[in-house]
């Protein structure tokens, strides 16, 4: 791949041309990642559907089969599981008892995700030519840690990571996670970019005023992403390292 075209790998269609890929990469002083897509594959070795059938079975043996319904029983998503019992139990010792374990199965996953290609070199580049980097995710803060040390990545983003809180009814697609990075740090809306990989980061951006780069490692994340209105979607990091090499 080029810097001729900027193409989503996913599809062999042009996604965001080089110059609208150069355009974001230029007015970017605050980068906002995305963590499960961009960063790693969180649970590339430690399945998300079994997690989510391990939240559903631990309610069902708590005698709570009752408080999802069928579709969200067969959830593969787990934050799908933790915010259909917030919904009915907000604030309650019951979601807190549940997100802790669902922090502690994505510190599982955390041992075993596999870094997304080019990512890490990416991360350091950005960090060299001094553009500011966060974390703006939905997993658990910890996880994120937890994961950045083993990558010798903690310094290019601390003390900048803004994951999941307490609050879940603030997670993505809302955009508090966004606005409390682009607080902290000072930056105007305009002179961020958010990199995601689901429509939920789309949104989330916009509603923040925040320029978006889709990354989408196959096709249906690319199908997704397009149908939603993303208007840059890149199949590989790699064009943006490109970029930032060239500059």
């Amino acid at each position: 791949m080029t810097t001729e075209t900027t193409t989503d790998t996913t599809t062999g269609t042009a996604a965001g041309t080089a110059a609208q890929l150069r355009e974001l990469l230029s007015r970017a002083r605050v980068v906002l990642w995305d963590f499960d897509g961009p960063v790693c594959r969180l649970f590339a070795g430690h399945k998300a559907e079994r997690v989510a059938a391990g939240l559903v079975e631990w309610l069902a043996g708590r005698g709570l089969h009752g408080l999802l319904d069928d579709t969200e029983r067969e959830a593969v998503d787990p934050h799908g599981v933790l915010r259909a019992v917030d919904r009915r139990h907000p604030g309650s010792d019951l979601v807190a008892e549940l997100e802790e374990r669902l922090t502690k199965e994505e510190l599982r996953a955390a041992a075993s995700a596999l870094p997304t290609a080019y990512a890490d070199p990416l991360i350091r580049t950005w960090t060299a030519v001094g553009t500011r980097l966060a974390i703006t995710t939905n997993n658990s803060p910890r996880v994120v840690r937890s994961y950045l040390d083993t990558r010798g990545l903690t310094a290019c983003f601390s003390p900048h990571i803004y994951g999941r809180t307490t609050d879940l009814h603030l997670l993505k697609p809302d955009p508090h996670c966004l606005n409390r990075a682009l607080s902290a740090m000072g930056a105007a809306p305009s002179a961020a970019l958010m990199i995601g990989d689901s429509p939920s980061d789309l949104t989330a951006a916009r509603d923040a005023g925040v320029p978006f780069l889709g990354y989408a490692r196959n096709e249906q994340k690319g199908k997704l992403l397009r149908e939603a209105g993303a208007e840059c979607v890149v199949g590989s990091l790699e064009p943006l390292l490109l970029a930032l090499r060239r500059r």
